[in-house]
């Protein structure tokens, strides 16, 4: 096997003793191997496979994500750039982490259930998702530092003039009825938080941030197997462990990235008469790709509501609109080549 990247790490366990260990990346005939070395003193103490495969991407992303889980438990680089991509965060960006990373150790919890209680009250009568109103995140920072003016709600990262203008009173009307031991601007918090622990929490947020990508990787790979391998929407959500509408949302990204479903979309619509199939192409090419809820009242009928509920036929609708944009984008794009 010919090594082709290495990294020694350390850090300092009890009784301030140094603890080194070694990461490596090597390929042979093809097969990626990820690994990590213990050493304790002059004596090897482990050796773990963290990934072998054939993927550069996914040993990649199963690289970031183990690395971080390592440096979170506080070892450190002797070669800096570990991670391959680009490490550095503006000063900015350091204190708005170091304001999330305070609201979480030091939010008020009573303001923050009351805040959480405002947003459900608020998605529901403005029939929005509850997340587009305001983050968890965004609640935390609101609770932890209490801001009692306009000006205040600015400082915190998140907020901006329309936030301010549609919820900021509402967001007040809790926040500054409590009783708070800080004041603005904020710039005290940098010398409150541990350099040590914010790092460890930094290193935390990279640990999910790249087990999410790889978690969206190997989705990915079930997919494209399973539909290659002529599989519809039921087995696939049985193979990947998510529902219908993740599968279809992961389905249309999948298109998005270059990567053809046509077999999937033949499958789902083999009882789909060439009739109906047809008057949603039309309603597409009518009313546009955009809302699905104009082109089913334009097919199927205004105020249409089957037995059966209507996610299977937006379902449809969804599988088509793949179809429906890209023989939009080959005819967009055919007279071009012809020019070239």
């Amino acid at each position: 096997m010919q090594i082709v990247f290495m990294n020694r790490l350390s850090r300092t366990s009890g009784e301030e003793q140094e603890v080194f260990a070694q990461l490596w990346i090597g390929e042979e005939e093809g097969v990626w191997h990820l690994g990590w070395r213990d050493f304790s003193g002059t004596q090897e103490t482990g050796d773990s496979i963290w990934y072998e495969g054939g993927s550069w991407n996914e040993m990649l992303c199963v690289y970031r994500h183990e690395l971080a889980i390592k440096m979170g438990d506080g070892y450190r680089p002797l070669i800096d750039g570990v991670f391959h991509e680009e490490d550095s965060l503006s000063a900015r960006n350091q204190d708005q982490l170091r304001l999330q990373y305070y609201s979480e150790l030091f939010s008020h919890e009573a303001v923050y259930d009351e805040l959480c209680a405002w947003r459900r009250g608020k998605a529901s009568s403005e029939r929005k998702a509850p997340y587009i109103l305001a983050s968890n995140r965004l609640l935390r920072l609101l609770s932890a530092f209490l801001p009692r003016t306009a000006e205040e709600l600015l400082q915190l990262p998140g907020i901006g003039e329309a936030k301010v203008a549609q919820y900021g009173s509402d967001w007040l009307a809790v926040t500054a009825a409590v009783e708070r031991a800080h004041d603005y601007p904020l710039h005290w918090v940098k010398d409150a938080v541990d350099e040590t622990d914010f790092t460890s929490w930094l290193y935390k947020q990279r640990e999910l941030k790249y087990k999410k990508q790889l978690e969206r990787l190997r989705l990915r790979r079930v997919l494209l197997q399973g539909i290659e391998g002529g599989q519809g929407m039921e087995e696939l959500k049985a193979a990947s462990g998510i529902s219908r509408r993740e599968v279809l949302e992961a389905v249309e990204e999948l298109e998005k990235d270059g990567y053809t479903v046509d077999k999937l979309i033949e499958h789902e619509l083999q009882g789909i008469t060439p009739d109906e199939q047809a008057n949603i192409m039309a309603a597409y090419e009518l009313l546009g790709d955009t809302f699905l809820k104009p082109v089913l009242y334009k097919v199927y009928g205004e105020g249409f509501a089957p037995a059966e509920g209507l996610d299977i036929y937006y379902e449809r609708l969804r599988l088509l609109r793949i179809r429906f944009r890209r023989e939009r984008e080959t005819n967009y794009t055919l007279p071009m080549a012809g020019n070239s």
